[in-house]
């Protein structure tokens, strides 16, 4: 019978076991230092009523009136909406939701009117929202080529598999290539404002500054360096929904192609199958006028995106911002809420704490 002989503990903390033909195994136990046998300096703190009850009256105190700040000034932005979808046989746009898909060759013009009833005062962003569209499908939001939106050459001409089934089409590659360039929202709106005389005044919407520093200038680029884009994309074709080339996109040569802002904002997409995109930017003129007084205005729709294959809706938002973004009551709820459960359990565990604390102080004095 065969057997193995131990030696004494070796101070590093392995144990060596001699075997049958003199040779010296080392046993699987871990070192002995601190960190491997967990001898590392910790510090735990002792949860006591002395260190628990000032934490919860401290983030109490704190959080409710940050979330009151926040809810107050979230309020404060004015925000105006309009959908344009056209469900409804009473809307205006009703007629070109019925009849409109994407094989239409004649766009549907709609006009929407509606009445401001504050004024606006400072910037305002025009935004298009969608609702229902799944922009975080996993197939969608890899359908696209970086490299080739990179102004890559080489992926100009052969797109990346992610692309399919929209690389290529009539053997030609597509530019921009995959599902989420396909279904770029198409629709052209104008504002319109209706003064007391019956005089129409169009609003002036600005193209540019609505899209991410970062993605205009290091994400996003033209093919090849050459101002002149037709040249540039010569040898592909436009994506299977788009009416014109993407080298036709805007008059600006700046804001043309690839680099089209528009262009670059869709292509950001969506977590929630709800949301809303920058479309226009209303820059406020004179401290003495406000951007947008309060009267009547028109929406001028030029309906080229259809929605009814999905069941989705289009609206239209007006809207101010403030230091914290957009309007969102939410934060400001989130805060006033554990601020408020906080507080209250403070008070609940200092009452508590109160009563049974004097209570076993007194056992303990009688023991």
């Amino acid at each position: 019978m065969m057997a193995s002989s131990y030696n004494a503990k070796d101070e590093d903390g392995h144990i060596t076991v001699s075997g049958p033909g003199g040779g010296t195994l080392r046993s699987k136990k871990p070192e002995n230092t601190a960190f491997k046998q967990q001898r590392l300096p910790a510090w735990q703190p002792i949860l006591t009523a002395g260190t628990v009850l000032p934490a919860f009256f401290i983030i109490g105190l704190l959080f409710i009136p940050i979330g009151i700040g926040l809810f107050v000034t979230s309020n404060n932005i004015k925000e105006f909406e309009v959908d344009y979808t056209g469900v409804d046989m009473s809307s205006p746009c009703f007629n070109c939701s019925q009849n409109f898909s994407w094989n239409s060759t004649r766009p549907c013009t709609c006009t929407i009117p509606f009445y401001l009833d504050q004024p606006y005062e400072s910037n305002v962003y025009v935004y298009y929202g969608l609702s229902n569209f799944y922009q975080n499908h996993r197939r969608y939001v890899k359908s696209r080529d970086d490299s080739q939106l990179n102004g890559d050459v080489n992926s100009l001409m052969s797109p990346s598999k992610e692309c399919e089934p929209y690389a290529f089409h009539e053997n030609k590659p597509i530019a921009p290539c995959g599902a989420i360039a396909n279904s770029m929202f198409n629709d052209t709106l104008e504002l319109f404002y209706n003064d007391p005389n019956g005089t129409r005044i169009p609003i002036p919407l600005n193209t540019t500054g609505i899209a991410w520093w970062t993605d205009k200038h290091v994400k996003f680029g033209n093919p090849g360096g050459n101002p002149n884009l037709t040249a540039a994309f010569q040898g592909t074709t436009k994506p299977v929904n788009w009416r014109r080339p993407v080298y036709e996109l805007d008059a600006d040569p700046g804001n043309n192609g690839f680099i089209n802002e528009d262009f670059i904002v869709w292509m950001r997409t969506a977590a929630l199958p709800t949301f809303r995109k920058l479309y226009r930017i209303i820059n406020k003129k004179s401290s003495m006028v406000p951007t947008l007084p309060r009267g009547n205005y028109t929406l001028e729709v030029v309906y080229n995106y259809p929605v009814r294959s999905f069941e989705g809706r289009k609206r239209v938002i007006l809207s101010t911002i403030s230091w914290m973004g957009g309007k969102n009551p939410f934060l400001g709820i989130a805060y006033i809420t554990v601020g408020s459960v906080c507080f209250f359990l403070g008070v609940v565990l200092l009452i508590v704490h109160h009563k049974c604390g004097n209570r076993n102080n007194s056992a303990d004095i009688s023991n």
